[in-house]
């Protein structure tokens, strides 16, 4: 099972690092702690609540839970949980999980738009709360699976980054496990025994992208252990000059202008010219 001190050395060691490197809590803060009953955000609200103990900020934290309407769902589970570690604490109740079934068709992946729904509803309860930052439990292996999630299949290189202010200015969300691995918090939650809640709307949904994406993170990580590691630092070391973004390059005083090697007017292949080569550089 894992000695659950040294899991959570290691858990708080790391969250500390990212709160340092991203600035993600300061002094005066009011936090947010999404929970939402699985192993993540049980996890996040407990390492937040020890590194409190010590900080050299002063800040609070506000344990949310969302109760999204699925039959059955066991909030006072979650709410027992909160009263038992002594966390401030707000319990919300909103029926997305009927619009989810109505708005995607059967068999299509749920997760967009209920996360889309959820982050609304958390956005507007954080504003109501007076809570100026909003922290989600995401660690290292949602960051690189969603960094080749957007590569393989949006053709984007992006992934959740650590602190995030949202679209219309309100709130600021910040992610403080992004450095911690899956696996350290799969065995300190399971020692720590926190009354884990499985999401029955989209955690029996067959063949998702991200499913697959972390099946071959496992197949690649078996045969080289550091691959994980190695795609959360290439976050961090990003090298602009050896990418294909003309946008960014020019920022960057790399490009621009006419191109001498086109006609005048003519435009470039671009994207089409990049879909149609194959990885050997001939044309499809």
């Amino acid at each position: 099972m894992g000695d659950p001190k040294k899991l959570e050395r290691r858990l708080l060691r790391a969250t500390a690092e990212a709160i340092r490197d991203f600035d993600l809590v300061a002094d005066g803060d009011s936090i947010l702690v999404a929970v939402s009953g699985g192993k993540d955000s049980y996890t996040l609200l407990h390492v937040l609540m020890r590194l409190r103990e010590r900080a050299p900020a002063d800040f609070e934290l506000v344990a949310v839970n969302l109760d999204q309407g699925q039959p059955g769902y066991p909030a006072g589970v979650v709410e027992d949980h909160f009263r038992s570690v002594g966390v401030p604490y707000r319990m919300l109740r909103k029926d997305t999980y009927s619009v989810v079934r109505r708005l995607v068709p059967e068999g299509k992946t749920t997760c967009p738009v209920c996360s889309r729904l959820r982050r609304g509803i958390l956005y507007n309860a954080a504003v109501e709360m007076g809570c100026n930052k909003i922290a989600l439990g995401h660690h290292r292996e949602d960051l690189v699976e969603t960094l080749l999630l957007s590569a393989l299949y949006s053709g984007a290189l992006k992934s959740m980054p650590p602190r995030l202010r949202s679209d219309d200015g309100r709130n600021i969300v910040i992610r403080p496990l992004c450095y911690a691995a899956e696996d350290d918090i799969a065995a300190f939650a399971r020692a720590m025994r926190f009354p884990i809640v499985p999401c029955d709307l989209c955690g029996a949904q067959p063949n998702l992208r991200r499913r697959r994406v972390k099946e071959l993170l496992a197949q690649l990580s078996a045969e080289h252990p550091a691959v994980k590691g190695n795609l959360l630092n290439a976050l961090g070391k990003v090298v602009p000059s050896h990418l294909l973004d003309r946008g960014l390059l020019a920022r960057l005083g790399e490009a621009g202008g006419p191109d001498p090697w086109l006609d005048e007017g003519e435009e470039p292949c671009g994207e089409e010219a990049l879909v149609a080569l194959g990885s050997d550089g001939q044309r499809n």
